[in-house]
């Protein structure tokens, strides 16, 4: 089994898949970081609240609307809409218009036609591909995000300054190659049952509710949303902190060159090490943890994964980042593993279509969170933010030490297994 035996959908939907991350990874902290020079931090976390409240609600509205008309609709609409919205915001940072206003408006309907679109493309992935198949489906594409994550945040961090209205255009560019390749090459893979999906909100809603009941599920929420929450603030509060506080450092010096990085050029840096390593690593780490029990694991890995977050919202030391960001992969590969198999044995098999689209929450939670955490940021000092992360990854640890207990229970026998 290689590549070239997968659906030409999947193929196609990882190479736009990429262009998306990098996109997003490149831009979106950059956008944040352009409302908190316009506006100040305070007001810029308000409308980044906005924002990913906006971007929840599309996630729900487009998949929903995947399921009525189609996932393929739903994707054009979304890489056009994008392909408009970058346009835009391009006309608005350039010399002939520059509006504050614009670049918050354009930035929200960014963010839905993306979100509204993303049910859509996670539904095709699964439409057309087999349990065989699946393990090398997602080992490339999480290659992929990871590749992408890498090369947007260099990008991104290197070109802000002085490039913006040209990666702004780059994008625009990019997205209309992208809406072109969904349009002309992707095509339908939605299940043909012979009746048409109940459309009309009552239904949507009656549909992300099936799960609402499982109190156990909603633990794995919880704990998964504490660590987005943690994980999203590199996006947020920590690239504001680092524009603002963090001074011009020489990183390494050979010769008469020099590398020289400021506030955001660190970040760039730090995005670039933390997927760089997991694409290193994942593919030793099974070797290396095999022996390390299940639980240490578990606990160990965010733990770490929080300490390193915690010193990247004190630090204004270019290699003491650094090393946190090793730090904190590390723990993201020991942990991420067992949380995911974790989640795939409390959940019901019978109802895991309508459980995973529910757990996807937990990142737009966990967005949320971190979008006001940039306001709390402009009130509370930068050790008082570095305390709240411990104190949500000691929350996630105790929530995940719950569930292991349940887990056990129930391959005992004495708890039943969930029911949809």
């Amino acid at each position: 089994m290689n590549v070239s035996s997968l659906h030409p959908n999947i193929r196609l939907r990882i190479a736009v898949g990429f262009v998306q991350r990098l996109l997003s990874i490149m831009l979106m902290p950059l956008l944040v970081i352009h409302l908190a020079v316009l506006y100040g931090p305070a007001v810029a976390g308000a409308l980044t609240v906005a924002v990913a409240a906006a971007g929840i609600a599309a996630n729900f509205l487009g998949g929903h609307l995947a399921d009525v008309h189609g996932r393929r609709p739903v994707m054009v609409a979304g890489e056009l809409g994008a392909t408009v919205t970058f346009a835009l915001l391009a006309l608005a940072n350039s010399p002939w218009w520059t509006s504050g206003v614009a670049t918050f408006v354009l930035f929200l309907l960014n963010t839905c036609f993306s979100q509204m679109a993303a049910p859509a493309a996670d539904a095709m992935m699964v439409d057309v591909s087999t349990p065989d198949n699946r393990p090398l489906v997602y080992t490339i594409n999480y290659w992929s995000i990871n590749l992408a994550f890498t090369v947007g945040a260099l990008v991104g961090g290197f070109l802000y300054d002085g490039h913006f209205l040209h990666l702004l255009t780059g994008a625009a560019v990019l997205c209309l190659l992208t809406t072109a390749v969904v349009w002309r090459w992707i095509s339908e893979t939605a299940p043909r049952t012979g009746e048409r999906p109940a459309a009309g909100a009552g239904a949507m809603v009656r549909g992300y509710l099936a799960v609402a009941h499982d109190r156990v599920f909603l633990r794995l929420m919880a704990a998964a949303a504490l660590i987005s929450a943690v994980e999203m603030q590199i996006g947020y509060y920590i690239a504001v902190r680092l524009a603002d506080e963090f001074s011009p450092q020489t990183l390494a010096a050979v010769g008469s060159w020099n590398l020289e990085v400021d506030g955001v050029a660190i970040l760039g840096v730090l995005r670039a090490v933390n997927a760089a390593l997991v694409v290193a690593l994942v593919l030793v780490a099974k070797a290396l943890l095999a022996r390390v029990p299940e639980r240490a694991r578990l606990y160990g890995g965010v733990a770490v994964f929080t300490v390193g977050y915690m010193t990247w919202a004190v630090s204004n030391t270019g290699w003491v980042l650094i090393a946190a960001a090793v730090v904190l992969t590390v723990g993201e590969i020991a942990s991420v593993p067992v949380r995911q198999a974790l989640l795939a044995d409390l959940i019901d098999s019978e109802a895991r279509t309508k459980y995973m689209a529910a757990y996807a929450l937990n990142a737009r939670v966990g967005l949320l969170v971190a979008a006001l955490c940039v306001t709390l940021g402009a009130f509370v000092p930068a050790v008082g933010m570095s305390l709240l992360y411990g104190t949500a990854g000691l929350a996630a640890i105790l929530l995940y030490r719950s569930l292991l207990g349940v887990r056990a229970a129930r391959e005992a026998g004495k708890l039943p297994a969930p029911v949809a």
